[in-house]
């Protein structure tokens, strides 16, 4: 079986006896037993951490999740500066969770969350900040500074949290850069491994936006910058 991995600007091929195995068994048996220079990233092997993240014939996977397939391109993620190999410096990518203000205050008199309360954002909370969605996101090539995704599904998870007395400032947080550059494409659910659907987080962020007296820009411009009544 033969395995293409993109190393710099060129594919190397590496020939591999196993079969039925995974990418990253095979990464690791690449690395130890023909060529000790090959850089990936790995930590649980169980699909929990997100480390292992990488692209196998331009979609995003997990490493210790994925069967190899005779043939197979592999890539590292895209979106992010290449450090070596199938690594990839996430610092910016995950720098977006605090532009989104993705994080909560509970108050000390709401504590109490009922079952139908938690499941509200029972699914966001499974976010493994693997960075397949941000890769996947094609609105990089024009915006650089998208708060993206995984980081938008985040800001959903506190918005929708009951415990949240205010949420005025991370709905504001996600307006530049945020909820109204997303093209609703549907590419990041396509690939996240928890089933995690950015997309609809995001429209219920502009839903919420709405309600709280905030306009698609877009929609405002192509009146005129404004709208009266």
């Amino acid at each position: 079986m033969r395995v293409d991995i993109k190393r710099g600007d060129e594919f190397v091929s590496y020939d591999v006896e196993q079969s039925d195995i995974t990418l990253l068994e095979i990464l690791s048996h690449i690395k130890t037993k023909q060529d000790s220079t090959l850089a990936f990233s790995s930590g649980c092997r169980s699909s929990v951490c997100g480390s292992c993240a990488m692209r196998v014939n331009g979609k995003e996977v997990l490493a210790c999740a994925y069967k190899l397939q005779d043939g197979d391109l592999i890539e590292p993620l895209r979106n992010a500066p290449v450090l070596r190999d199938l690594v990839v410096d996430m610092d910016k990518a995950y720098a977006f969770n605090k532009v989104a203000r993705a994080w909560g205050i509970p108050t000390s008199d709401n504590l109490h969350v009922s079952v139908k309360d938690a499941e509200l954002n029972e699914l966001q909370s499974d976010c493994i900040l693997c960075g397949s969605c941000y890769s996947a996101c094609p609105v990089y090539a024009v915006n650089g500074e998208f708060i993206g995704p995984f980081a938008l599904t985040r800001s959903w998870k506190y918005a929708a949290d009951v415990r949240q007395k205010d949420i005025s400032a991370t709905i504001a947080a996600v307006q530049t850069n945020g909820i109204y550059d997303c093209t609703l494409c549907n590419e990041c659910v396509l690939v996240c491994p928890q089933g995690i659907a950015p997309k609809q987080d995001i429209v219920m962020l502009r839903n919420k936006s709405g309600m709280m007296g905030y306009m698609d820009p877009n929609f405002a411009s192509s009146f005129g910058g404004g709208l009266s009544f």
